[in-house]
């Protein structure tokens, strides 16, 4: 695991300069803190911090093939790359090291932008090919390694692994992006291809990007998507007897790592999973950490260890204070842009408990996505019948009166909430599901901002997003369809952005198992009811496990990494949250109805009201105006 940085000028003229590169470079040690090297000549320049996983000893970069005439700068790690090394020096091809980035040099020689669908594994890598005067970047298939791009003031292509080396570059503007601030109030990040930047970009999962010197800039190009093809009708037992045979592999494909390696367990289905798997692979115990909160609603660290003692594993658990907000100017650094999952604070200090014991750990995030493991899958089918019994020119005036009349009772017993399902049902199956999964719903956003900014909007709103990925996809199945918008959103810029820059903070690779492309592919196929079956989400998945895990670890409710936001407000952090939201960086960012955020303050501090989510993406949103400032 790394962190790679780069300056490209597509006219082939400028002398890169070196004082500039370095700087980019170094403002991503923590990524690899081991080594790091740059490489310039006329037009290139590409630099790289290295955490040594594989190959010790060399397999330094940036690193060239035999020649001298490719070279790359690589973040990730590629599962098959021995593989591809037998098949490769089959064909003629010379290895000077034993290291999974060659393989990709000497793959991009053989096969060119090709070369992406021969690998297997976790990827943001560039290229730079001499010969053909080519520059070459892709990201991988589901987007677990990120990678930010622009085309600076000078006219030259920049990139990097975090937004904060694009940020060094002293020719790169930083103007906010008004659509990007409209899609954050929305999912609670900014969704790809777009950042808090206007001009500056991440390239989306299963996309690369080619350059040419002296041709016009070009668009991405997608190499892969999630396919979600149905297989011929398989029975329960051959479904789950090859759902096993296929999870051991793709668990064991991600165990190969030349030094200490565990994983994280936090006592749910997906890393209890990863982590029997992982015991049933290795004659040593596994290394497995998990942390624990000192309030028990939101502890579940007795299903972890029962876990760990089953296995047998090396556990390590650590006792976090369930008010432990001392990270929250912390988060504005590592996210570089807006970023409001307040489960990166639990992430954070899992990962630094892990990076005591390890350099690698397996995680069991993609579990939810796969399987439709989340609450809101079922809300969203549950929503889906009752649409499919009557058509849209009824439900939409019917239950759009009903949603605009019901009162927002926060207060209320589940069951009596029901403006937000009475919303959902006035829409299609995509503009619902983007309404059930906004944090901060269309009708809140529209009071939240000012005139003058709701004009820069030009009418544009953040379902675009979901609707241009629902228009793609490639299935017409409910469930599925919402599997993918969730793999097109909700994965690539919350939960592996969350995860990437939190164990990249400590030096710790993450690796994820169950977003294996292979694994997904197949699983994508498995038709939904094998999925969420009544109430029962990941049916299948939990099935298949039933011989290695209790019933207690697969079927108790659904847990997750909660934080005391409500409680926080009202009480340790409501002097913080008075002062950041009615303090004058927001009010001078001219962005916000001030009188509205006054509004939300009050009301969550008396009670009436839960505001919690709105005023954590708010104070999440001063922290990053403070520090973009700064």
């Amino acid at each position: 695991m790394c962190g790679i940085v780069g300056i490209f000028d597509p006219r082939g003229e400028r002398q890169i300069e070196r004082q500039t590169l370095h700087a980019m470079n170094e403002r991503q040690h923590h990524r690899g803190p081991d080594e790091g090297d740059l490489y310039l000549e006329t037009g290139v320049g590409l630099g790289h911090r290295r955490l040594s996983v594989i190959d010790l000893s060399s397999g330094q970069q940036p690193l060239f093939n035999e020649d001298g005439s490719v070279v790359i700068v690589f973040n990730g790690e590629i599962y098959n790359f021995r593989e591809l090394m037998a098949e490769l020096s089959g064909r003629g091809h010379v290895f000077r090291t034993h290291s999974d980035t060659e393989a990709i040099v000497h793959a991009w020689e053989e096969w060119g932008e090709a070369c992406v669908s021969r690998l297997r594994g976790m990827f943001a890598f560039a290229i730079w090919g001499r010969n053909t005067k080519t520059f070459f970047v892709a990201r991988d298939r589901l987007g677990i390694k990120p990678l930010y791009y622009a085309l600076a003031d000078d006219g030259c292509f920049i990139f990097g692994s975090e937004l904060k080396a694009l940020l060094t570059h002293p020719e790169l503007k930083r103007a906010i992006d008004p659509f990007a601030v409209e899609e954050y109030f929305a999912y609670g990040y900014v969704p790809e291809p777009r950042t808090i930047y206007q001009g500056v970009h991440k390239l989306e999962p299963g996309h690369t990007l080619t350059i040419r010197v002296g041709q016009p800039m070009p668009k991405p190009q997608r190499y892969w998507d999630v396919p979600f093809q149905p297989h011929a009708p398989l029975s329960i037992d051959d479904a789950t007897r090859e759902l096993h045979e296929r999870l051991r592999d793709a668990v064991q494909s991600h165990m190969v790592a030349d030094v200490p390696l565990g994983a994280f367990l936090s006592g749910g289905v997906d890393s209890s999973a990863v982590v029997a798997t992982m015991a049933g692979l290795t004659k040593e115990p596994v290394n497995t950490c998990s942390i624990a909160f000192n309030d028990p609603a939101y502890d579940e660290s007795v299903y972890a260890t029962q876990v760990a003692e089953q296995y047998k594993t090396r556990h390590h658990c650590e006792t976090v204070d369930k008010d432990d907000y001392a990270l929250l100017d912390t988060l504005a650094d590592l996210y570089d842009e807006p970023f409001a999952d307040s489960s990166a604070i639990p992430t954070y200090r899992v990962c630094e408990l892990a990076r005591k014991r390890v350099t690698v750990a397996l995680s069991g995030d993609g579990g939810d996505e796969n399987f439709a493991g989340y609450r809101r899958h079922r809300l969203a089918m549950a929503e889906q019948r009752v649409r499919s019994t009557m058509p849209l020119a009824v439900r939409k005036p019917l239950f759009g009166l009903l949603g605009t009349v019901y009162p927002k009772a926060d207060w209320a017993p589940r069951f009596l909430r029901a403006k937000t399902t009475f919303e959902a049902l006035s829409r299609d199956l995509a503009e619902g599901y983007f309404h059930g999964v906004s944090v901060m719903p269309d009708r809140v956003r529209a009071r939240l901002f000012s005139p003058a900014f709701r004009t820069k909007l030009q009418g544009y709103g953040a379902f675009e997003v979901m609707g241009a990925h629902a228009a793609n996809s490639p299935t017409d199945d409910p469930l599925s369809t919402i599997q993918y918008l969730d793999m097109k959103t909700w994965l690539p810029g919350d939960i592996l952005t969350k995860v990437d820059r939190a164990s990249m903070a400590h030096a710790l690779e993450v690796r994820v198992p169950l977003l294996d492309h292979e694994f997904v592919e197949w699983v994508s196929g498995l038709p939904s009811s094998l999925k969420l079956r009544g109430q029962e989400g990941k049916y299948i998945f939990k099935k298949t496990l039933e011989s290695q895990l209790s019933n207690d670890i697969l079927y108790r409710d659904k847990m997750g990494f909660s934080i005391p936001l409500a409680s926080w407000f009202r009480g340790p952090l409501r002097q913080r949250v008075r002062e950041a939201l009615l303090g004058p960086v927001l009010a001078d960012s001219g962005i916000f109805n001030m009188e509205f955020v006054s509004e939300m303050v009050e009301q969550h501090q008396s009670g009436r009201r839960d505001y919690s989510a709105p005023i954590w993406m708010l104070l999440m949103f001063e922290a990053f105006l403070r520090k973009d400032a700064a």
